[in-house]
């Protein structure tokens, strides 16, 4: 029996099982919204470098001066730091993150230390005035530019006011609705133009709606300065807003709602009416509130028709009615400090009535987001 002795594989050949390959481990992802100790560290002793260096430099060896120069050069110097120390420290990915951060930061930081500003020194200015409970009780016709605050008030400026911007939205509303609904629900080639000049009138100046109802119904019509002017030339600033914004509230009402209720046997305007409009309610509040917002602080157009008085006038179409913005206006300009005072005790009012106007429309916003969902 002959027995086989050739190879039955060339030694040369590849091995049959190949070599198993280390697997590398997953790399590691780079945490950059996590804040150690290490990270606040850096901030700290960045705050007090920059503070120091800035207060070396600013104050003792450069020739300058002033608070917000100082700032500014802080600022500057601290970024300086912070940046140097996490890019030696991190790396350049977590350093970018890093300065993006700071960037964004300081300019909300800047922003609410401007409104802040802004509403504090206004509440602080006018808080001789507004502890006064003549100031929303009285008018102005028996305090005179020397007679002390606790004589006269704004009261006849706070009811023009309500006068007029409660005439206005009675305008503004159902027409910036209806306008909505044809851009949204009828469309063709007239709503493109129609949307055109809703969105150039968004920004027409103030004072372009008040020569516009001067012309138009003080010279055109003959009607003399009053509340109802006024309030007319307010609906001019007004419609545009509440109109786009209303226009972006029912585009986002669902099809769906739409085509259930016109499966059914809905006519189109039923649809609308029943469907499409309570649905949007919410945002349509909204629409309103930021109108009325914007209205209620116009200066210019009750300026050229409204007409200034000292008296109550609750007749806006009779006689000259004061609105808060005219009434700051006025006192503003005299140079007695009881009148200034008054001035700024009626913007701080006015200052509140606008915050809580926007406070009241994100809440009818969060209500309605809640409620659908």
């Amino acid at each position: 029996m002959a027995i086989d002795t050739l190879p039955t594989r060339s030694p040369f050949a590849p091995p049959e099982t190949e070599p198993e390959q280390q697997k590398l481990p997953p790399p590691e992802k780079r945490q950059l919204r996590v804040v150690d100790l290490e990270d606040r560290a850096n901030l700290i002793g960045s705050m007090v470098a920059g503070l120091s260096l800035t207060w070396v430099l600013y104050s003792r060896i450069l020739p300058t001066e002033g608070t917000l120069g100082f700032i500014v050069c802080w600022w500057l110097a601290f970024t300086a730091f912070y940046t140097l120390i996490t890019g030696l420290r991190r790396g350049r990915v977590v350093l970018a993150d890093r300065f993006a951060v700071i960037v964004a930061h300081s300019a909300a930081g800047l922003v609410g230390i401007a409104l802040t500003s802004v509403i504090g020194y206004t509440l602080y200015r006018g808080a001789a005035a507004l502890t006064h409970k003549n100031f929303f009780t009285t008018d102005l016709s028996t305090a005179g530019p020397l007679e002390p605050l606790s004589t006269g008030g704004a009261l006849h400026a706070l009811a023009g006011t309500l006068i007029q911007i409660s005439i206005a939205i009675a305008v503004t509303l159902p027409l910036g609705v209806l306008c909505a609904v044809y851009l949204t629900e009828v469309g063709g080639r007239a709503a493109k133009f129609v949307r055109s000049v809703v969105e150039a009138m968004t920004a027409l100046p103030s004072i372009v709606a008040g020569l516009f109802a001067y012309v138009v119904l003080l010279i055109g019509l003959g009607m003399r300065l009053s509340g109802f002017v006024a309030a007319m030339a307010l609906s001019v600033m007004m419609l545009p807003i509440i109109a786009r914004s209303a226009e972006v509230v029912l585009r986002l009402v669902p099809s769906g709602l739409r085509e259930a209720s016109l499966a059914l046997g809905a006519t189109q305007w039923r649809t609308v009416w029943s469907v499409v409009l309570p649905t949007a309610r919410p945002g349509l509040a909204t629409a309103l509130v930021l109108g009325t917002a914007r209205g209620v602080g116009e200066t210019s157009p009750v300026l050229l028709t409204a007409g200034f008085t000292t008296y109550l006038n609750l007749n806006p179409f009779s006689g000259p009615m004061t609105s808060l913005p005219l009434f700051t206006f006025k006192m503003s300009q005299s140079p007695e400090d009881n009148y200034i005072s008054r001035a700024f005790g009626a913007a701080a009012l006015l200052l509140v009535l606008v915050l809580l106007l926007f406070a009241f429309s994100r809440w009818i916003a969060g209500r309605g987001r809640s409620g659908t969902r």
